[in-house]
């Protein structure tokens, strides 16, 4: 494996889970059913302002230091131009960013985060797209082509921590354990409301 086909091997790996986090779904899971426009926003501000504080605490001189400073910073922004109330608690995702401590595994774990952030931002799209809010669809869109950007040029970070194929298959690992957790999450979220949530719509 090389920084080439990391991310299609990762999403090869993970095809259902992103493509069910990634289904119309999604925001009704993780607003528990609560389909407003305030509470959609909510979960994107949580999902950024839980992700900054992690990759913040990954930033610092060692390998990748500089990389998660800075994408810590463009998440807390991101955040903070949604002008929306975070939750307190983390998601899942965000539990399992907290299990790695060495560069590899750190950096496959933000390629899985990212990797869902993006498959959101598809919905967070549409749902604006159809309440007839084009400003904040735009945003979105936006938000969109940042994270595609981001994973477009996270192959020169993976290569500069990755330097064997047990190193390559960690970072995989991380990144795939992190999209895994989402979806668990997100099966559990509408499992409890009785939806089923294998169908993707």
């Amino acid at each position: 494996m090389d920084s080439d086909d990391f991310l299609d091997t990762v999403r090869d790996e993970n095809q259902t889970a992103l493509s069910r986090v990634g289904s119309s779904k999604s925001l009704y899971a993780f607003t528990g059913g609560e389909m407003n426009s305030d509470d959609v926003v909510g979960v994107a501000a949580t999902m950024a302002t839980q992700g900054a504080a992690r990759f913040g605490d990954w930033a610092g001189d060692g390998p990748a230091g500089e990389f998660f400073a800075a994408v810590a910073d463009a998440e807390t922004e991101w955040a903070d131009s949604l002008d929306a109330e975070a939750a307190d608690e983390p998601y899942a995702l965000h539990e399992v960013l907290d299990d790695y401590d060495n560069p590899v595994e750190r950096i496959g774990a933000f390629a899985g985060y990212s990797l869902i952030a993006r498959k959101l931002a598809d919905q967070f799209t549409g749902f604006f797209v159809g309440n007839a809010d084009p400003q904040t669809a735009q945003t979105f869109r936006g938000r969109k082509g940042d994270l595609q950007e981001r994973l477009d040029d996270l192959g020169d970070q993976l290569a500069a921590v990755c330097e064997t194929d047990d190193d390559w298959e960690a970072a995989a690992g991380a990144a795939g354990a992190v999209i895994q957790a989402a979806y668990e999450e997100y099966t559990d979220r509408l499992e409890a409301m009785g939806v089923n949530p294998k169908p993707v719509c």
